[in-house]
């Protein structure tokens, strides 16, 4: 996949590292379509990027639709899409399930909804690339915070789905999760009033460094480049997967003993 001259869409483009992906596909020469719940924010990226700015929900199918038919219309067919929006749900258990559904609409089944929409026109195009911008907690966990620790388990497995049953058929995907990255939704845990919700932000900051938004979109394009899947801007998030699958229970035991020190 060449980024100079691809038709890209980005989702949850407003800020943090969805706008600093569409910068930098558009630094890359791609066209951008940048889509986000905050149309402002959308049009900011937008003229940033020379690209366009579309307010949308990138959860819903019309509004996925919303983006692809702009796309269609202002660049021609789509070559990259970036699933990136996210939010962090509740707190512990999430005992409201309205907000269950949400977290699950925005973290996962937008991704899902994405790929049935493009996968079919890469399939009769001979390719595409998907990037699903998960989390570190998704190959780990995220302490505090079962749903957006289960969405986004989800959204790597749904990831590796996609580049199992279609990477011999011209279509590429790459998985991106990192740990903390200096985001309004990472400040915005650190800074919540609810104490599980701090506890969640003080497990990403404590584990390791938090990074700038623009290094995580540098590797997300050398990835979109190169055909890789998993994008980790931490690299020792590697080393913390393997001692998980290597001892589950010892790791278990380590996270308990982890949340014990921010508590």
């Amino acid at each position: 996949m060449k980024v100079d001259g691809a038709v890209a869409v980005v989702t949850g483009a407003g800020s943090g590292i969805g706008r600093s992906i569409a910068e930098a596909l558009a630094s890359g020469g791609a066209k951008v379509v940048a889509g986000d719940i905050d149309a402002d924010s959308a049009a900011e990226t937008a003229a940033m990027t020379g690209g366009v700015g579309v307010g949308v929900d990138a959860s819903i199918t019309d509004g996925i639709a919303n983006l692809l038919n702009t796309a269609r219309q202002a660049f021609g067919p789509v070559d990259i899409y970036v699933a990136n929006a996210g939010i962090t749900g509740q707190p512990g258990l999430g005992d409201d399930e309205a907000a269950w559904d949400h977290i699950l609409d925005v973290n996962l089944r937008a991704h899902i909804r994405a790929a049935k929409a493009v996968v079919p026109e890469w399939l009769e195009r001979g390719g595409g690339h998907f990037v699903a911008v998960a989390s570190a907690a998704g190959l780990l966990t995220q302490l505090g915070a079962a749903p957006y620790s289960v969405t986004k388990h989800a959204a790597v497995g749904f990831a590796e789905w996609l580049a199992i049953t279609y990477g011999d058929k011209g279509i590429s995907v790459s998985c991106v999760c990192p740990m903390g990255v200096d985001t309004p939704l990472l400040r915005g845990m650190s800074d919540s009033p609810d104490a599980e919700i701090r506890v969640a932000g003080a497990a990403v900051t404590s584990a390791g460094a938090v990074i700038e938004p623009d290094a995580v979109a540098a590797l997300v394009v050398q990835a979109i480049t190169d055909h890789t899947f998993l994008v980790l801007p931490h690299p020792e998030v590697l080393t913390m997967y393997r001692q998980k699958g290597a001892d589950y229970e010892r790791w278990i035991a380590g996270m308990r003993r982890y949340q014990s020190t921010l508590g």
